[in-house]
């Protein structure tokens, strides 16, 4: 006699797919308007984070190691002074062109940067890079 495959209860079904329902509502609405982290982000900061993304600067740059290897990680690159950024911004360099920026969107890009450089360091400070760019913590590691 062929055996029958165990049914699964209508009601369990039902409370896996409810639940499911919840958590993905939660998932999706839930703390999405908060930055995470102590550190708020400021109106000005969140609209460099926009023109970040809008001229594409991850194609050339990282932030705390994610991104391009063209240009230098600007994860802590506002440590150097904010005058050293909007240098940058306004007049590019010999690798990096300029984009002729208007004077508010640098400032915003700047608020940005310094953002970023009170949120974080990169790399770690027990890190060491490796031949094909990538990151090995050393010590101790969980």
């Amino acid at each position: 006699m062929a055996e029958k495959a165990p049914r699964i209860n209508q009601r369990v079904l039902f409370t896996l797919l409810v639940g499911f329902a919840v958590f993905t509502i939660f998932v999706y609405t839930a703390g999405t308007d908060v930055e995470p982290g102590p550190i708020p982000i400021s109106n000005i900061g969140r609209d460099g984070r926009l023109l970040y993304q809008k001229y594409n600067c991850t194609s050339c740059h990282q932030l705390y190691g994610l991104g391009g290897y063209i240009g230098p990680d600007l994860t802590n690159a506002a440590g150097k002074g904010e005058a050293y950024l909007k240098a940058f911004l306004q007049n590019g360099s010999a690798v990096m062109p300029n984009y002729n920026l208007p004077e508010h969107e640098i400032e915003a890009i700047t608020a940005y940067l310094v953002y970023v450089n009170e949120t974080g360091h990169f790399p770690e400070k027990m890190a060491q890079r490796t031949w094909y760019g990538s990151f090995k913590i050393l010590g101790n590691t969980p």
